[in-house]
Parts: C-alpha cells; structure tokens; sequence
C-alpha cells in the first residue's frame, strides 16, 4: 500500500510565457535542419527517434539560436566565438514579462511619447538580444549599452544587419569616465554581409577610450560593485524610459560560471563576472535607481540564484520603492528569476495574498512596502 507521503501531489512547475512564440510550438530541430543546412550537422537522433541538440558544444548552441532569430523572428544575428550565446524562448520569456508589466494598471502610464515603449539594455552584450526582440515583436525602442570594444561592435552589427528595425536601437558606449557615448550612425561605416554569418569587415568608430582593466580593479569589499557605470553617468539628462533591463553578471569567479557541465553558452569574463557578482551588480542598478527614480516607470534585472532574490528585494524595502514584482523564468533544467520594482506611485492599493506554493509562472507577487510612500 503506498504511503501517504507518495500521495502528496507536487507543486506545478512554472511554465514558459503563454505569449511566447514557442509556449505552444517548440523548436522542431528536424524540420529547422532540413530548412537550414548549417543546422543539419549540430542535429542528431536519441535511440526513440527524437531530434537532439548538444547542448555542451558552443557551436550548435550559436547556430540553432541564429536559425531561430531568422526562421521565427526574421532576424540576421551573429557572434563571435566565446561571446555569450543567448537561449531565445528565455530571453523572450523576459521580453513578455515586461510587456505584462507596462500593460498594468498598477501604476499610471507614461502618455509623454505617445504609444512608444522606450527601454533600456543594460549590458546588451555582443548578441543585442533583448532590444532586436524586443523592437522585432512588439515594436519597442532602445538604448544598449555596453563597456567592451567586441560588444559594441558586434551589437552595432546586429542592429545594422536588420534594417527594418534599426532605427529603433540604439547603441552606446559606457566608459570609466561616467561619461554617456553614442555609437556613430548606423549609415557610417563599412557595408557587413547581412544574408548568412556577418562579416567582420564592419566598424564602429569609438569617441572615448575604456581605461584599462586594473583600473575596475575589485575593492577591499567584494561586496560592493566596482566597475564602469550601468545608470548613472550612462542616462542622460532628460531621458525618460519605461523600463530598464539586464542579464546581469552571474558569478563571481569564471571558475564558479563554469560549473554547469550540462550547457556551453560562452561567455566572456566581463559577460559572466564581476566581484560580489550578481547580488553587487544588482545592489548597483538599485543604488542607481534611487536617483533616477523620475526617468523610469520601472526597474528589471533577471535573478541567478533565489537566495539573492530574498536579499535584493528587503534591499528595495529599504530604499522606500513603492512596488516590487517577482517572477520566475523556466527552459528546461534552468530556472532564472525576474525582480522589477518602480518608484511610480500606484494607482490603487495593493494587498497580497499568500503566495501560493503551486503558482505558475509570470503570476506577479505583490509588496505593499508602505501606504506613506505611496502618497508622496
């Protein structure tokens, strides 16, 4: 007779985002093989017959991500070897995530520009993932910033590479200086081979140079964000966005980012570490929102670990936001986790139920932080 303890039901595991493309359609690697020959050799067959890909090797990784930019999203994309390789159904998780949050009427919406979403790449990387879906599926604009010379350029490449959406991205460079630089139109330059894997003939022409790698040097408090600006000094005067977002260094050694035996997305050091790692980086992007709390309706960044989730939303708590959201993003064995918060005053009171142990993800958990900062 089984135990009562079999009996016990398991909590539902969180779920893709209903409006992503892939929520009811999963990539079929066989057919995407058959269409794309570049494909054709990553693809193998498991002893039931099912299309596989190795998720340990790097190259298969990079090129079912730039088949399904091309085929789903009609999107030329490329990277360098080593430069992180983004999963597109994760990325586009996000990407809905912050669609359902300006879709809410928690807090007013900013009617200045009209319909026009602006938002703001922290980190964009060499693959500029998150503004080409973003600008590509709903239409948005962005900034993308980012600190090294192969993520601009390569950024810079991708948004030049996809004319119909190029004039929504914008992408520039942070130097040490606090110091907001923009890329050079996206018409200057050498022309780059958009119909397959983009050349490297294409150049971005730089107006201030990054000081050297000492200089970001950790300090005595591994705790505390040493590095180039990621707000501050990168925002410029005036600028009004309705979201910023970030997939923030994860680690804090590149030992510790490549513990995982089971996948292979590359990543440079500046991509997957920083001293403190995430829990700093993060504690940085907050700092840096108590000062630019007027330029954004709402703050993101994507979660590694959920420990530091807890830690980072009693931070909130502490600089008087007047709402936090949390979510959980899940692909596959992966699981990632969203926190948002704004200083926007709601428009209604928010109280929260218990959160229940079984809810899917993308259902939103509230925090009143405190009715008096509501009404200043």
């Amino acid at each position: 007779m089984p135990s009562k303890k079999n009996k016990r039901k398991r909590p539902e595991r969180p779920t893709i985002h209903p409006k992503n493309k892939y929520s009811d359609n999963p990539p079929d690697f066989s057919v995407l093989a058959s269409l794309y020959p570049s494909l054709k050799p990553f693809v193998f067959y498991s002893r039931d017959g099912r299309p596989r890909i190795d998720w340990t090797d790097y190259n298969s990784t990079r090129e079912l991500t730039r088949v399904l930019l091309l085929h789903d999203h009609g999107l030329n994309w490329w990277i360098p070897d080593g430069q992180l390789c983004p999963t597109v159904p994760n990325r586009s998780n996000y990407i809905h995530w912050i669609e359902d949050l300006l879709s809410s009427d928690i807090i007013p919406k900013n009617n200045n520009n009209g319909d026009i979403v602006r938002g703001f790449d922290i980190g964009t990387g060499a693959n500029c993932i998150y503004p080409l879906l973003g600008a590509s599926l709903l239409g948005w604009t962005f900034v993308g910033s980012d600190v090294t010379d192969v993520a601009v350029e390569w950024a810079e490449k991708n948004v030049k590479c996809n004319q119909h959406i190029s004039e929504l991205i914008e992408i520039r460079k942070v130097t040490a200086c606090q110091s907001a630089i923009s890329i050079e139109d996206s018409n200057c330059g050498e022309s780059v081979n958009c119909e397959n894997k983009m050349d490297g003939n294409a150049t971005v022409v730089e107006e201030a140079k990054l000081l050297p790698s000492s200089s970001f040097d950790p300090p005595l408090d591994m705790n505390k964000y040493s590095g180039p600006p990621l707000l501050l000094g990168v925002v410029r005067d005036g600028e009004k966005f309705d979201f910023c977002m970030c997939n923030p260094p994860f680690f804090e050694t590149m030992e510790e980012a490549g513990l995982n035996p089971k996948t292979s997305c590359g990543g440079t050091p500046e991509e997957m570490v920083c001293p403190g790692g995430e829990k700093a980086f993060i504690t940085r992007i907050i700092e840096d929102s108590v000062v630019l709390k007027e330029s954004f309706r709402w703050f993101t960044s994507m979660v590694g670990r959920k420990v530091n989730l807890k830690f980072l939303t009693s931070k909130l708590r502490e600089v008087g936001v007047t709402i936090v959201k949390t979510t959980e993003f899940v692909q596959g064995q992966t699981c990632r986790w969203g926190l948002a918060w704004s200083f926007v005053p709601p428009v209604r009171k928010i109280i929260s139920p218990l959160v229940q142990k079984n809810s899917l993800s993308f259902t939103l958990e509230y925090f009143l932080i405190s009715l008096d900062h509501c009404l200043k």
